[in-house]
């Protein structure tokens, strides 16, 4: 399987990323949105994340995504793009962006499936697009500490 690189966000494509995803809680009518590499590393979030364990729901999406990935390769799926869990009281829409993160969209019932599905596609378009962008900075540019070896590292706690 081939290794992606890891991304590098700055704070300037950091904040365009948070824009997008309060952007999405509004026009969506959702409680909260937040982004989550595959591994379960939260990268933004936006709305009422004061009451949630966000590191713990980051890395159950992230194993969500995982388990539902095995699931669609038992069936002849590359992977599943889209998953939605309805409840009670609250609705997870899950969606991949660029094989990647993973945008997550909680909702309840001031919002429908057919809303956020349709602002999922738009927020969806503009996260490719700044995705796509960063990745193409990281393959183009030097990371910051390229020049920096083990033996320089261990250099420094040495006395």
């Amino acid at each position: 399987m081939l290794q992606q690189s890891p991304l590098v966000v700055h704070e300037e494509e950091h904040q365009k990323i948070v824009a997008v995803c309060d952007n999405l809680v509004r026009d969506a009518n959702a409680k909260l949105v937040f982004l989550v590499d595959k591994n379960g590393q939260m990268i933004a979030a936006a709305g009422d994340t004061d009451h949630l364990d966000t590191t713990s729901m980051a890395s159950l999406a992230a194993g969500n995504i995982a388990a539902t990935g095995g699931l669609a390769k038992l069936i002849g799926e590359e992977e599943f793009s889209i998953l939605f869990h309805e409840g009670a009281r609250d609705n997870l829409h899950l969606s991949l962006i660029n094989k990647r993160v993973i945008l997550v969209v909680v909702f309840d019932n001031r919002s429908t499936v057919g809303l956020v599905r349709l602002r999922v596609r738009k927020a969806s378009q503009n996260l490719e697009k700044l995705f796509t962008e960063i990745q193409a900075k990281g393959d183009s540019a030097n990371p910051l500490f390229a020049e920096i070896t083990d033996s320089d590292i261990d250099n420094l706690f040495n006395d």
